[in-house]
């Protein structure tokens, strides 16, 4: 999902909105926006990173606001796992590994896997275009956009129109439970030109996924879900992530996520419809999953060497950020450089909810944040603080 634009129009795919590698953070901190093509480097020495400070970092529920916090960490084989603050402030119970939360946009990572094991079995071409599964979905020219560049965001999709406004945490609210399809989620980006051609620059759009969502149940026959779990979620056991469709709930043990309302109260938003981010926001996973996930990607466990490759497959130098930056996402994967270590992985953000997963392509050092802020927006103050002690 992505930052809300100006003037009541929405640029950005959904109208609940995660602000996380995006241009509206990059004042935060180098993570944020990474250093583009730097050479990749991995801390040296064998020892994990100081888990005093790294404990101190995500003890910090000030900066941002939030709830509570957790980071699982490895770093040569070994490995640490820290939590503060709360799952729920009304029972005060403290956050497990295993706690569901939503993932938001990690979500992604998920679906072009699936799409890239299609690709490997030859069920579809990365330059096909769109249009040729998804026939009559969009206009002419944006049905001619390739699946490769709806997974690295150089699709050049219009801004959206006609979705609700969101401006404040009380509207969220109000908002919560609208129920979306895929098809009208599309449809709000059919309306005006291309923004720029298709393959020339690099936008982070939501609406990429829920594309290439549709394309995967176009290909198999079956809910996109359903495809994740079985290609996914059962080969390795991942007991505690799945798509929740319309499941407005998070099941068993869980950590709620808040909001900070304007009158300073806060408002527990665990639970709403997730179809507004059908495709590309809905994941609900732990942190243990997570790490599990990445670390099977990254291993060859899901993709064969030739689909992995193209993970860590960046645009060519001359495709650029709208604001000129070098591209930050390869075909499923974000790329960011912080003091020389290059790290491969995804964010996802959703109201109450904030998700980091990261690694070094060689794994040496592997790394999932999530924390509960409760901001309608808010800085990477956390993220950046455990970075910084990461790489130093």
């Amino acid at each position: 999902m992505e930052a809300r634009g100006v003037g009541g129009k929405i640029d950005v795919m959904t109208f609940l909105s995660r602000r996380s590698l995006l241009a509206g953070s990059t004042a935060a901190g180098a993570m944020l926006v990474g250093t583009g093509r730097a050479a990749a480097h991995t801390p040296s020495g064998s020892a994990l990173p100081d888990t005093r400070a790294l404990q101190e970092a995500i003890s910090d529920l000030t900066h941002p606001a939030a709830t509570s916090a957790q980071l699982l960490v490895d770093h040569p084989g070994q490995r640490w796992y820290g939590t503060s603050g709360v799952a729920d402030i009304g029972t005060t119970r403290q956050v497990r590994p295993d706690d569901a939360f939503r993932a938001g946009s990690v979500t992604k990572a998920f679906v072009a896997t699936v799409v890239l094991q299609l690709w490997a079995r030859g069920v579809v071409d990365l330059d096909e275009p769109i249009g040729r599964h998804l026939p009559g979905l969009l206009p002419a020219e944006s049905a001619r956009i390739t699946v490769a560049q709806l997974l690295n965001h150089t699709s050049g999709l219009p801004d959206h129109r006609d979705l609700p406004d969101v401006s404040t945490p009380e509207a969220v609210l109000g908002h919560r439970f609208d129920r979306w399809t895929p098809e009208d989620l599309v449809r709000t980006v059919t309306l005006d030109p291309l923004k720029f051609r298709p393959g020339s620059k690099q936008e982070y759009r939501g609406i990429n996924y829920v594309l290439l969502a549709l394309l995967v149940e176009a290909l198999t026959g079956r809910p996109y879900g359903e495809v994740i779990r079985e290609r996914v979620v059962r080969p390795l056991d991942l007991r505690g992530t799945l798509i929740p469709g319309h499941d407005t709930r998070l099941h068993g043990s869980h950590v709620h996520g808040y909001l900070k309302m304007t009158d300073g109260s806060l408002r527990d938003v665990t639970v709403y419809d997730p179809s507004y981010a059908w495709g590309e926001g809905e994941l609900v996973s732990t942190v243990a999953d997570l790490f599990r996930f990445h670390q099977a990607l990254f291993s060859g466990e899901l993709l064969p060497p030739r689909a992995m490759s193209h993970l860590f497959t960046m645009p060519p130098d001359s495709v650029r950020m709208l604001d000129g930056s070098p591209a930050r996402y390869s075909l499923g994967l974000q790329q960011a450089t912080v003091n020389g270590v290059t790290f491969w992985g995804k964010t996802g953000d959703t109201y109450g909810y904030r998700t980091r997963v990261f690694s070094t392509r060689d794994q040496r050092l592997r790394w999932v944040l999530a924390y509960t802020q409760t901001p309608l927006a808010s800085p990477e103050d956390m993220t950046n603080r455990v970075v910084s002690v990461l790489t130093s």
